[in-house]
């Protein structure tokens, strides 16, 4: 039973529980023994909650919503959880033990939902890189190959999902960390309009406008689903995205009709890896064999980029917070390399900067966001530029300038759209001749999650990735 149930999404385990052939303790107990024999090899769990997930699905407080008694991970990052283990991938609050003293509402709305918290997930340090090693707790492993990263900074979500250890995770994306684990697992990850859910009660932005909270899973109707019941303002929410017309989970079988596709496959004048021009080209012609109108596009601003000001500044400010929670000062030996830079170039940065550069990158993304439904409906793009990268290349201890470089090849196609606020989504159509999974993504207009909830359910009908399983896996 623990094997056939990690096969199944987290819909056809809900699904078991409303029927009455499990109950939730029986889904949280294979999860856990799904985790304590496979995590070992890829150290995705960092925080295990075996016994409050024990207590919570046997709990007559055990939410009956949609996903009532769905084992799930959250990432050690924004979201959290009250009395549990927090500490952003940080050697510093690792040392102090630090415990979160409230759940964020998005964690109560995983909880609303149904889902039943059964550990937290590993991440880089403050979720800043595009793969998963922390010094703090050491590197996720991909469980496509094993050497690999499962990227970042959902990594240890994304492995975990991937590896079947639980079939839905929390994830969050300032720069791709949606995305790119997605990718690189063989996943489906939706970073979603900005404002689409909640930063309460602690924020009302994070890192500027750049977070996007959600999860990555392995079919779309999960993503889909989820994102119905996380979806909204709290009070005192700064903005919020426009509501959707209906429930997402019915445009699962809404067809897309025909579409206008974009698709391009260089960005900063960078050439992609072929095996992600590859994906992109063979889904171009598959969404054409759809009746799309698929052409190639050239876009000058994804030529040249402003990612803006927002990330160097709350770095500082989030280690800062972190002193404070503590009451003890953070120096650079507490700190990653790249991430005590960033934070030592924010404090010698002006407010009147700030709002300089935000300023024009607002004017950036405006120009960038024009494109949708003036040239095409929907942007096809690779998800990263190059497949999954080796464990260390991109480690916290490579060399500054070598390490800069290599992330800007990373998130050259996901950081504009956490910029511009626009939903995009990483799918699971291609595979390299090594076996590693090359997503692609599609971009869609500013509040547009439907549109991209219809093209991917017909693209995975199209082309299934369900039976595809890493070689780790439960």
């Amino acid at each position: 039973m623990t094997q056939s149930l990690a096969h199944l999404d987290a819909t056809a385990q809900a699904a078991l529980v409303a029927r009455g052939d499990l109950t939730p303790l029986e889904l949280a107990l294979a999860a856990i023994e799904r985790i304590e024999r496979v995590n070992p090899k890829l150290n995705a769990v960092i925080h295990p909650l075996f016994e409050k997930a024990r207590a919570e699905a046997t709990a007559p407080s055990l939410s009956h919503g949609p996903f009532r008694g769905v084992p799930f991970l959250v990432k050690d990052a924004v979201c959290t959880t009250a009395g549990d283990p927090y500490h952003a991938g940080m050697r510093f609050l690792k040392r102090h033990a630090y415990r979160a003293r409230e759940d964020s509402e998005l964690a109560r709305r995983f909880r609303a939902a149904g889902f039943v918290f059964v550990g937290k997930t590993n991440t880089p340090e403050m979720a800043l890189s595009a793969t998963t090693e922390p010094l703090a707790y050491g590197p996720t492993h991909n469980p496509w190959n094993l050497d690999c990263s499962p990227g970042g900074s959902s990594g240890g979500s994304a492995a975990a999902v991937a590896a079947g250890l639980v079939p839905v995770a929390h994830a969050n994306d300032m720069g791709g960390s949606i995305r790119i684990p997605a990718s690189h697992c063989g996943l489906v990850g939706l970073k979603p309009s900005r404002g689409r859910s909640s930063l309460a009660p602690a924020f009302g932005e994070y890192w500027g406008p750049l977070t996007h909270e959600h999860v990555v899973t392995r079919s779309v109707r999960d993503s889909a689903a989820v994102l119905d019941c996380i979806a909204g303002a709290a009070p005192g929410d700064p903005y919020t995205a426009p509501p959707f017309a209906r429930p997402l989970r019915e445009e699962l079988v809404a067809p897309p009709g025909p579409l206008r596709i974009g698709f391009l496959t260089s960005a900063i004048a960078r050439a992609s890896h072929p095996d992600c021009v590859r994906a992109v080209e063979r889904s171009a012609a598959l969404l054409g064999d759809l009746g799309h109108r698929v052409e190639p596009v050239r876009i000058p601003e994804l030529d040249a980029p402003v990612m803006g000001p927002w990330i160097a500044p709350a770095v500082a400010r989030d280690l800062d917070r972190y002193a404070e929670l503590v009451g003890e000062e953070i120096g650079p030996e507490d700190v990653e390399p790249f991430n005590w830079m960033m934070a030592e170039q924010a404090r010698g940065m002006s407010v009147v900067d700030y709002v300089h550069e935000s300023e024009r990158a607002w004017l950036w993304a405006r120009a960038l966001s024009a494109y949708w439904g003036r040239d095409f409906d929907l942007l096809l793009t690779p998800t990263a530029a190059a497949p999954p990268p080796r464990l260390g290349e991109l480690g916290p201890l490579a060399p500054l300038p070598e390490l800069m470089a290599r992330l800007g090849a990373f998130t050259v196609f996901t950081m504009p759209f956490d910029v511009t606020g626009q939903p995009a989504i990483s799918l699971p159509l291609h595979w390299n001749d090594e076996g590693l999974p090359i997503g692609i993504q599609l971009a869609a207009a500013y509040g547009r999650e439907d549109v991209l909830i219809r093209i991917a359910a017909q693209l995975e009908e199209a082309r299934p990735w369900q039976d595809r399983r890493p070689p780790v896996h439960a």
